[in-house]
């Protein structure tokens, strides 16, 4: 098990680090487009370098910006890796420091649990909107909804997550002092 979720986990961590590429590509090309359209003699000795061929770059760029944030914060972002301020925890024992993990564990799972739906049913308009540009390079077929579907991902798998660390705290907690 441990070696399919260390393969897993690498996975998630290449295709984030594919998508700060792309973006990172896009990037540098929409900025070369950009300055390289103000020599007259570029425009007209390599008409593909017009600048309103390169609308899209500025929307892959927010695509792969959310979706980055959206993947690394379920998938690549693990529990350790995130900044907290444990002062006040850390002053209770180990018994009440287990009690507020599973506290807190249940309000995030029902918090993330019951936004998805409200979430999906806002996501049906977007079915009908397309992007103002990225058409141009995908085709007529993406859809905002297709865009923003990483949100919906990022629910159930953080949702879980939450469920799993109370589980974690209920059932595999290490035994009490007084219990040994």
């Amino acid at each position: 098990m441990n070696v399919l979720m260390n393969r897993f986990s690498r996975f998630t961590e290449i295709v984030a680090a594919l998508m700060v590429a792309a973006m990172f590509g896009t990037f540098i090309l929409q900025i070369f487009v950009r300055y390289s359209a103000r020599s007259e003699w570029v425009a007209e000795t390599l008409p593909f370098l017009d600048p309103a061929l390169y609308n899209w770059t500025l929307e892959l760029c927010l695509l792969l910006w959310v979706w980055l944030i959206f993947w690394g914060g379920a998938f690549v972002v693990r529990d350790r890796d995130h900044v907290t301020f444990d002062i006040l925890i850390n002053t209770f024992n180990a018994r009440s420091r287990r009690t507020f993990t599973i506290l807190g564990g249940v309000i995030m799972f029902i918090a993330l649990a019951t936004s998805i739906y409200p979430t999906w049913d806002k996501f049906d308009i977007l079915r009908l909107k397309r992007t103002a540009t990225l058409s141009n390079l995908f085709g007529d077929w993406i859809r905002m909804r297709d865009i923003y579907y990483i949100y919906i991902m990022f629910l159930i798998v953080v949702a879980l997550r939450y469920a799993l660390s109370v589980y974690l705290a209920v059932f595999k907690y290490p035994p009490r002092e007084d219990q040994k």
